[in-house]
């Protein structure tokens, strides 16, 4: 018998491609210091392949039955998940260090458990009595929820690849788990994709909801190839300031509901608590009126969400000034600016300007452009707008100011939590708020000097 021949590659770890040597760049996609040692086994040539099944054909005509899902007993992780977890998913949830990735899971796999589930709990960071000692702590000891503190691959798919399979096994972490036949250590990327293939194979088999926690790098990006990421069904950050105690969950891909859906939690001395109104939790220190604070109706997935965004415009005896943003995109600070500038005016080339989110929170979404120009002008002005104002749409280069998607969801949202006025671009109406139509930067100047 001819015996299986050792050879060592380079794999991107962005992109899953492979080199025969290691560079400083991967010439696939062109990530830098991507590159990780792995040890590939090539099966010889001229062995006789393996008897094959063919293919069980289908049509699109075919009736398919939609998923069985199980409610986790948190309305904010259901909500991302798209309503609860699916028999036969993967997730993938990754998160900073000691934001409350085990501790969601733990609480969730409990809350299962006590309905009547078949959980397995499989940690390999943690010894037995270091979870159960967190589970007194977070009131969740008398849960039948079965605990194991394992790293081996091997010995977990021999109690999960049976037929009496668990309904949901939790696996904390993905970079802490082997493979015996693999020669790499825990955690490369050769461990990550193999062990993930194979307790996502036995998840597909047997039909057990699959949740894998995996660590993140310093850019955020979860640790180990990408290919993980296309190998799961669900893919969820968990956010959050670890100076604050408010965690955002956001899910980035689901194959079984909503992208971009988020779900709020409030990070507590008994572990996380759901917070079911977002809305008046970013806005609940509004007090009095104050220049440079605009509010703003986004949209996170599917959820309304108002954001309060404030500006401090101040002046500067340096030749360039500042402008440094927290939780809003510096380069649409940039481009507001400029805007503001050439089409309306308004003048911050000598100016420090400072934009921040209220909250925490992140805003990605163009919609928040009027929203931002209110701050600002209204710093500049040092003049506060309406208490019971909220604003919303799009700039443009050329000072247009653009349309949304989900005006009207935005604008109830707005009317259910008490405000009175909108700032929006042209579009549908909203009976309990009175809307201010702008097509223009400088309608907002007008607005902020006639308001």
């Amino acid at each position: 018998m001819v015996a299986a021949r050792q050879s060592t590659h380079y794999v991107c770890t962005a992109c899953g491609a492979s080199h025969h040597k290691w560079s400083g760049k991967c010439d696939a996609c062109g990530a830098w210091n991507s590159l990780s040692e792995e040890v590939v086994t090539a099966t010889p040539k001229g062995l006789k392949p393996g008897k094959s099944k063919g293919l069980e054909l289908a049509s699109l005509a075919d009736a398919a039955e939609h998923p069985a899902r199980s409610l986790t007993g948190s309305a904010e992780l259901d909500r991302v998940l798209g309503g609860g977890l699916v028999a036969g998913s993967a997730i993938l949830l990754g998160g900073d260090p000691g934001i409350g990735k085990s501790t969601l899971l733990l609480q969730a796999a409990s809350v299962l458990a006590s309905k009547g589930r078949n959980v397995l709990y499989v940690s390999g960071e943690e010894s037995l009595a270091q979870i159960q000692l967190r589970s007194q702590r977070l009131g969740l000891s008398k849960a039948p929820l079965q605990l194991a503190a394992a790293t081996s691959v091997r010995d977990i798919l021999s109690s999960i690849d049976v037929k009496d399979a668990p309904d949901v096994v939790v696996i904390d972490s993905i970079q802490t788990m082997f493979v015996d036949s693999l020669d790499s250590a825990p955690g490369t990327v050769a461990q990550v994709r193999t062990s993930s293939h194979e307790l996502i194979r036995a998840a597909k088999k047997r039909g057990f909801a699959l949740l894998l926690v995996g660590h993140v790098t310093k850019d955020g990006q979860i640790a180990g190839p990408r290919v993980l990421e296309h190998m799961v069904d669900t893919v969820l950050y968990f956010e959050g300031d670890r100076g604050q105690h408010y965690r955002i969950l956001r899910a980035v891909k689901n194959r079984f509901g909503a992208t971009d859906e988020i779900g709020v939690f409030e990070m507590g001395d008994a572990g996380l608590k759901e917070v079911t109104n977002p809305s008046a939790l970013f806005l609940h220190e509004r007090d009095h009126p104050v220049s440079g604070a605009a509010v703003f109706a986004g949209m996170e997935g599917t959820r309304p969400l108002l954001i309060e965004i404030q500006a401090l415009v101040s002046p500067s005896t340096m030749s360039t000034p500042r402008r440094a943003t927290v939780g809003f995109d510096s380069n649409r600070l940039a481009m507001i600016l400029a805007v503001l500038e050439t089409r309306a005016g308004m003048r911050f080339a000598d100016k420090e300007v400072f934009l921040n989110v209220a909250g925490g929170l992140k805003i990605t979404e163009p919609a928040a452009d009027v929203a931002a120009s209110l701050a600002l002008i209204s710093a500049l002005l040092d003049k506060p707008l309406p208490t019971q104002l909220v604003s919303f749409g799009e700039i443009g280069l050329t000072g247009e100011i653009r349309s949304v998607s989900r005006m009207d969801t935005r604008l109830k949202e707005a009317a259910a939590l008490g405000f009175t006025r909108a700032v929006v671009p042209a579009g549908p109406k909203e009976k309990n708020i009175a809307a201010e139509r702008v097509t223009h930067v400088d309608g907002l100047v007008k607005f902020m000097l006639e308001s």
